[in-house]
Parts: structure tokens; sequence; C-alpha cells
């Protein structure tokens, strides 16, 4: 977004503030609807109990969830209560992001890449799913980033490894797709099974991108701890053991592992 456009830092915040809420409801239907192949469109919003139209004081985001008690008005059904959670982290992402500060353009697009990783993290911890939509968003904001970088819109990012031109991004996000592919490749050919769909290919084309090729192999090794570990967790929770056949949201992992690792390459140095 043209710094111009937004030049009082105090209107940046205060806009943020205002409107994460309701991206971070819009990024709830969009997760609740899109991995069931629905329209993110039409029909509008309802009650998956009911089915009734819900209205304006339905969609507050955040007060309307607790006014109701986390119930539809209408029949009493349960709202699943990541709705909610979606619309509290999307406001933390956007103090995360006036929080690394930089210029209007770095803010804006610093909380566009955090609030799509959340959508897909979310997406495919729920349904193991990774939307082509969202992560063909996320795409596109990398490539802005660098883009923008290149032409001297933003300033360079503190850390060397972090692209600096398109190139660099393209080339992090083609090198990030052909790793996935070769790996999903690799495994199928030892397992005769899939391990990893084509949304993880997918994504990794935008998270390379993001982060360059550089860091790929950073965001491989955290991103399979994370694996591991929510594997681990799981599995004590439930009482159950590991099996090598139990599917994982390798997805969500890539995310909070992308995330973790721009948020931090994004500090002075």
């Amino acid at each position: 977004m043209p710094d111009f456009l937004l030049p009082d830092p105090r209107a940046l915040t205060l806009l943020l503030v205002l409107i994460s809420p309701a991206v971070g409801s819009f990024l709830a239907l969009l997760v609740d609807r899109l991995p069931r192949g629905e329209s993110a469109v039409t029909p509008r919003s309802h009650c998956r109990s009911c089915d009734r139209t819900l209205g304006l004081w339905d969609l507050l985001p955040i007060l309307s969830f607790a006014l109701s008690g986390g119930r539809c008005r209408h029949c009493g059904g349960a709202i699943p209560p990541w709705h909610l959670y979606m619309e509290l982290a999307a406001l933390g992402l956007a103090g995360l992001a006036l929080a690394l500060g930089g210029t209007a353009g770095a803010i804006v697009l610093t909380a566009l890449e955090l609030w799509l990783l959340l959508g897909l993290a979310l997406c495919d911890l729920l349904w193991f799913r990774l939307p082509n939509v969202l992560s063909a968003a996320l795409l596109l904001v990398a490539l802005a980033w660098a883009g923008a970088v290149q032409g001297g819109a933003l300033a360079p990012p503190p850390h060397p490894l972090l692209p600096r031109t398109l190139i660099q991004a393209l080339a992090g996000g083609s090198l990030g797709a052909a790793l996935l592919w070769i790996l999903r490749s690799s495994y199928y050919a030892l397992r005769q099974r899939h391990g990893l769909g084509l949304g993880d290919v997918k994504l990794m084309a935008a998270l390379g991108a993001l982060l360059g090729g550089w860091l790929l192999p950073h965001l491989l090794l955290l991103a399979a701890l994370l694996a591991l570990a929510g594997a681990l967790l799981s599995a004590r929770r439930h009482h159950r053991a590991l099996k090598a056949t139990r599917a994982l949201p390798f997805g969500s992992a890539l995310c909070a592992a992308t995330a973790l690792i721009w948020l931090l390459a994004r500090l002075p140095h």
C-alpha cells in the first residue's frame, strides 16, 4: 500500500486495530467454506445447525460470540470456538505487525502475510486442506514485498538472506516447490503412498518466495520439529501410540515455522 495513503502512524494503528477482528472473522469464513468446496461469497453467513441467515448483530467480531455465549441465538447451536480464536489471533498479529514497525506499506504487508499464514495453518489443522486461493494470495504478497524492496518503495530487510529482488523471491518459490515435490515423489516411491499433498507443494512455493532459497533448509527443519512435537503432544493427550500412517498437518507446521523465521529475520541485526 502506498505510504501517502496512510501518512499518520496513528491512523494506521487505529485502522489495523479496527479491521483486524473483521479480517479474522472473514478468515474464519474462508476456513469453514473453502475446504468444503463452497463459495466464500454466497450464500450469506448462516448457522450450520439451523441454516438461519445471520444478521448484523450475529456477525460483530468478538462481541457477538461473547454476548451469545458461543451459541446461535436462533437455535442455541454451539458455534465452534475457533471462530473467536481467529478474530483474536488476527488482532494479535496486527499488533505484532505494528510492533515490528517500518513504513505503512511494510506494516500492512506484514499484517497480510501473517493473516494469510494464520488462515492456511488453521485450514490444514482442521481439514488437512490448503486452499489454492490462500496459497496464491500469500505468493502474491511475498512477490509484492520483494518487488517493493527492489523498486525502493520499502527498505531492504535486515537479514541478508531474505529476498531483496523479484528474481530472488521467484527463485526461492521455485526451489521450495521443487524440494517438496522431490520429497513427495521420493516418499511415494519408497512407501507406495503419498506422505505430502499437492497443497503442501503449492504452499511451499509461497513460503519460498517469502523467505528466499537460503532459508529453506531452516524452514524444513523447524517445521519437521514442530510437526513431531505436535504429534507427540497429540499422542500423549489421547493416550495413543505414534503411527507412521497417521496424517499430520505438516502445512500448519510449515506456516508456523515460516512466521517464526520471518519475524526473527525482520528484527534488526
